[in-house]
């Protein structure tokens, strides 16, 4: 298995050197006595501690034993997994970064998304657990009652609870306007929610006292599609004044057997007539889960970002110590029986293609959790709106952009490896079995895609891209003279101007034929993201380049910086060309052939 280890240093350049963090927690009133850089650093130096020495060794004990589900509907989690939770609950990380009015510790979510990557690169399908209980949280604070944030929202920042969303059934997956749960009013005023959910992570376990499941279902009387669709708590355990009681007519019907991530249940969850109570308004149930579709949707991305650094980490130190061949411009370890891979340009590059998307994607994930923090703490609503508008542009593409990436640095992983990436006792195939979900939950990528082009740009008039280009137009003019960086900035002003010009092209199209917006989507997705990613390497250029200037005992963590940098722009950013010339070729190049003309 690759050995862990935390990328503290990596982690410290993003948030100090590139996104000045520690400016941003300063002009933050709640947190700016909070998340001082001593504290900062404490905590991600523990979190690291925490990863490395206990989670990463249960991440092959989880592949290997999986799930068991009992007669009963419980379900056991693999050997360590109950307790490394408690002692996650004891270290107090579930309530880090949340209000203290409910018992949180008042930290920056931001920081909490620093704590989620070393869980997940350590131990994805661990991480799950703790993972889905965020949204939970974010949809309790966002639309609960004062009674149920103090009786469910308390337990789960506390982590004595974890939470799942229930959105998934059998006869839909991404299309919800047709699901069938039905809610019928109890005289209590609760509700009775019977139906079968699919694809449950986290829904059931042993890790924690409750789960609180978040339910969609329907009403009787109310209207079809997705405009009937209301939300509810549905707790495994029913609560009576705090405490628990009875078990609720919720069970775990079977396991998923799954491509990956063995370590977590997912569950086909069976609701027979459970108490159930409303949250939010009726019938406005999917407006109310989009805040917890929204969380999971940063926390996909960041699947990819993990999958990019742990595919990375094990990649990197097998090209330095196994030896095969030669180096065609002569031997580079003469006293060894060969050289070590590394030497070879074609293991460099796909070592270098991870590097750069681990980066780079850590840059675009700690971008989106800047944002949060200003959604929710900003001092003004307007710089509240602004941040709300920039983190719904750039969410499909994390999502979406980071997950694709994500997939494709797994698969390097093995690569490098060569026939011993296929072995499951290094545990590079490992990561590309529990990356592969990651473009597909949460919504697909072309879903994702659509969600980017359909609602954030064209149905906003391009505005939504306007407020970003704007962003990298104004970096880019700023470093107009910096010739040392004009290799950077020059690609990614033409680019960024094509960016605005494909997508009135798009537009126009797509007045006289809707199909072009899907046809198009998918690729206009990927040059966004590969564009998004030039900008913010571009930015970490001008860090590394300051930093040598200023004169640094880290010459080589620099100038590697700006390598990696110059690899980024001249050998995956020229992908934008591919997709620049597909996303225009016409929606009659895939709608044209008949369906019965796919035979075979």
């Amino acid at each position: 298995m690759p050995e862990y280890k935390a990328p503290l240093r990596e982690i410290k350049f993003v948030l100090d050197e590139v996104l000045d963090m520690p400016g941003h927690y300063a002009s933050l009133p709640a947190y700016a006595d909070v998340a001082t850089p001593d504290m900062v650093d404490a905590i991600i130096t523990e979190g690291a501690k925490f990863c490395e020495n206990v989670l990463a060794p249960l991440n092959r004990t989880g592949d290997i034993e999986g799930c068991t589900r009992h007669e009963d509907g419980s379900v056991t989690t693999p050997t360590g997994f109950k307790e490394a939770y408690q002692q996650f609950v004891e270290g107090g990380w579930p309530s880090m970064a949340h209000d203290e009015s409910v018992g949180g510790q008042g930290l920056p979510e931001s920081l909490g998304t620093v704590m989620s990557e070393m869980v997940g690169t350590s131990n994805w399908s661990w991480g799950m657990y703790p993972g889905l209980s965020h949204g939970a949280m974010n949809t309790l604070s966002t639309w609960g009652t004062d009674e149920q944030k103090e009786t469910y929202l308390t337990k789960l920042v506390s982590g004595e609870w974890t939470g799942t969303m229930c959105l998934t059934e059998p006869h839909c997956g991404s299309d919800l306007g047709i699901l069938k749960t039905k809610a019928e009013p109890n005289a209590d005023g609760s509700y009775a929610i019977s139906g079968t959910k699919i694809f449950i992570s986290a829904g059931e376990h042993d890790m924690a006292d409750n789960i609180v499941h978040i339910v969609l279902a329907r009403l009787p009387g109310a209207p079809e599609g997705t405009k009937g669709i209301s939300l509810f708590i549905v707790p495994k355990f029913n609560v009576e004044n705090g405490e628990i009681a009875d078990r609720n007519a919720v069970t775990c019907g079977s396991i998923e057997h799954k491509m990956g991530i063995h370590g977590n249940a997912t569950c086909v969850m069976n609701f027979d007539g459970a108490k159930g109570f409303l949250i939010g308004p009726e019938n406005k149930g999917l407006n109310c889960m989009f805040t917890f579709m929204n969380t999971a949707r940063i926390g996909t991305a960041l699947q990819g970002a993990t999958a990019c650094e742990g595919s990375f980490q094990g990649a990197l130190a097998y090209a330095k110590d196994r030896l095969a061949m030669r180096s065609l411009s002569g031997p580079k370890a003469p006293e060894k029986a060969a050289d070590p891979i590394i030497v070879h340009p074609d293991v460099r590059r796909m070592l270098l293609t991870q590097k750069a998307f681990a980066e780079g994607g850590r840059a675009l994930v700690y971008l989106t959790a800047q944002q949060n923090d200003i959604v929710h703490k900003g001092e003004t609503e307007e710089a509240r709106k602004a941040a709300d508008e920039l983190l719904g542009f750039l969410t499909p593409i994390a999502k979406a952009f980071l997950t694709e990436v994500g997939c494709e640095s797994a698969n390097l992983g093995m690569q490098v490896f060569g026939g011993h990436g296929f072995i499951a006792e290094w545990g590079m195939e490992q990561i590309v079995r529990d990356t592969r979900i990651s473009t597909i939950y949460e919504g697909t990528t072309g879903i994702q895609a659509l969600d980017l082009l359909g609602r954030k740009v064209l149905m906003t008039q391009g505005q939504s891209l306007k407020n970003f280009t704007k962003i990298v137009h104004t970096f880019c003019k700023e470093q107009a003279d910096n010739e040392e960086l004009a290799q950077f900035v020059a690609p990614l002003v033409e680019l960024n101007k094509e960016w605005g010009d494909l997508t009135m092209k798009i537009g126009m199209t797509a007045m006289k034929n809707r199909e072009e917006v899907g046809s198009a989507s998918v690729d206009y997705l990927m040059y966004s993201g590969y564009v998004t990613l030039a900008y913010l390497w571009a930015k970490m250029a001008k860090a590394a380049q300051d930093a040598l200037a200023a004169g640094t005992s880290e010459e080589d963590y620099y100038k590697a910086k700006l390598t990696t940098a110059r690899f980024y722009f001249t050998r995956i950013l020229p992908r934008t060309k591919a997709h620049a010339a597909t996303m225009l070729a016409g929606a009659d190049t895939v709608m044209d052939l008949a369906e019965e003309h796919f035979a075979f």
